[in-house]
C-alpha cells in the first residue's frame, strides 16, 4: 500500500511538472501547444480516476483508513496474547460482528477486567492495530487514564462537561472514532455516566449518531473475582481452559458495579445493560510468562532464547507463596528484565 501511494504521488508530480513547463515558454509552439494540452486531458483524466488522492496521503475517516483487519486481529490473538483464551474469543467475536454491521443499534462497549499485566492494554492496542491505518496514532482513537485526565474529585462537573465536548466533537469528525479509558478503578464514581447517553439506544442525540464508535474500558476491578476462580479451578486439578465465560461474567459485574473504589460504582452503564461484554483476564502462570518472554525477544528481532526466557520468568513473584502458581505482575516487567537478560 506504501509503495502504491508512493507510485501515485510520482505520477501526479510529473504530470504537473510537464504541464507547468509547458506553460513558461513565451512564444507557444503549435506542437508545444498539443502537447500541452496532451498532458492536461492526462492529468484531468488522472485527478478523475482518483478525486479522492488527497486522502491516500492523509489520514481520514474513510475505509481506506479504517477497516478491520479480521485475519490479523485473529493472527495477533492468537500469536501475540497468552493464558487468554477467553478474552481471545470474546474480543474477536464481538469486534468483527459490530465492525461488519451496516447498521448497528449502539456503539459497540467492552469492560476489561484482569490483575495487571496480564493484557488488557495489549488488547486494546491490538484491536486499534487492527481496525485504524495508523493503529494507535490514529487521531481517531482516544486514550484517557484517570489519574492523568481526571485527578480532581472536586473538578468532577468540569471533567463530566470536557468529557462529553470532547466526544461528541471527535464522533462528529469521525463516527468510527475508538474510545480508551484505562484505570477505571481509579475514576471518580460518578463521572462515567455522564456518557451514558452515548453509549445508549439511540439513533443521534443533537444530530449526531454514536451507534459506530467503540468504546472499551480497563480496570483491574474484579481482578479478585477472577483470580479466585481460576484458583479455585487449579486447587480441583481442572485445566484453566475449562474456564468459561458463562463462570466469571455475572460474579465480574456484580463485584464491578459494588465495588465502591471503582469508577463504575452503582453505573447505569452496567445498570442499564450498556455495557456488552465483560471480559476477564485470567491471571497468568509460569508458563505463560515464558511465551511472553520468548515473543518480547522476536519482537526485539533477537533469536528467542528458552534459556534467557526461564531466567526472567524464575525472576517474577508468584502467588500463593507456598505453590507459586500465578504471577503478580504478570507480564508487565517482560521488557525491563529483557534488558537485563539480553
Amino acid at each position: 500500500m506504501q509503495q502504491r501511494r508512493a507510485d501515485m504521488k510520482r505520477h501526479v508530480l510529473l504530470l504537473l511538472l510537464l504541464v507547468g513547463s509547458g506553460g513558461t515558454t513565451q512564444a507557444i509552439e503549435p506542437i508545444s501547444t498539443s502537447i500541452a494540452v496532451g498532458m492536461a486531458a492526462a492529468l484531468t483524466g488522472f485527478l478523475a480516476s482518483y478525486q479522492n488522492i488527497f486522502y491516500y496521503f492523509h489520514e481520514c475517516c474513510r475505509p481506506e483508513w479504517i477497516s478491520l483487519n479480521r485475519t490479523g486481529l485473529e493472527a495477533d490473538l492468537k500469536s501475540k496474547l497468552f493464558g487468554q483464551h477467553i478474552a481471545s474469543h470474546i474480543i474477536l467475536k464481538a469486534v468483527n460482528g459490530f465492525m461488519n454491521n451496516n447498521n448497528p443499534k449502539k456503539p459497540l462497549v467492552l469492560s476489561l477486567h484482569g490483575w495487571t499485566g496480564t493484557g488488557k492494554n495489549f488488547v486494546s492496542s491490538l484491536i486499534a492495530e487492527n481496525i485504524y491505518r495508523e493503529g494507535m496514532d490514529s487521531s481517531f482513537v482516544h486514550v484517557f487514564t484517570s489519574e492523568l485526565h481526571f485527578p480532581h474529585a472536586s473538578q468532577i462537573e468540569t471533567y463530566k462537561s470536557q468529557l462529553q465536548q470532547w466526544i461528541k466533537g471527535n464522533v462528529s469528525n469521525c463516527a468510527q472514532s475508538m474510545f480508551i479509558f484505562d484505570e477505571m478503578d481509579k475514576m471518580h464514581p460518578g463521572l462515567i455516566d455522564c456518557i451514558k447517553p452515548y453509549l445508549d439506544y439511540y439513533d443521534k442525540l443533537d444530530g449526531v449518531s454514536y451507534r459506530n464508535a467503540i468504546f472499551i474500558f480497563l480496570s483491574n476491578a474484579g481482578g479478585e473475582s477472577i483470580i479466585q476462580t481460576a484458583l479455585d479451578f487449579w486447587k480441583a486439578g481442572r485445566d484453566r481452559e475449562e474456564i468459561e465465560l458463562k463462570d466469571l461474567e455475572t460474579l465480574l459485574s456484580v463485584a464491578v458495579f459494588n465495588n465502591k473504589r471503582s469508577g463504575l460504582w452503582h453505573t447505569g452503564l452496567i445498570d442499564k445493560n450498556l455495557v456488552d461484554f465483560f471480559v476477564p483476564f485470567l491471571p497468568l502462570e509460569y508458563r505463560h510468562v515464558v511465551q511472553c518472554a520468548m515473543a518480547g525477544m522476536k519482537a526485539r528481532e533477537l533469536k528467542p532464547d528458552l534459556e534467557v526466557a526461564d531466567k526472567v520468568a524464575r525472576d517474577l513473584v508468584y502467588f500463593p507463596k507456598s505453590e507459586r502458581v500465578f504471577s503478580v505482575k504478570g507480564c508487565k516487567t517482560i521488557d525491563s528484565k529483557l534488558d537485563y537478560y539480553t
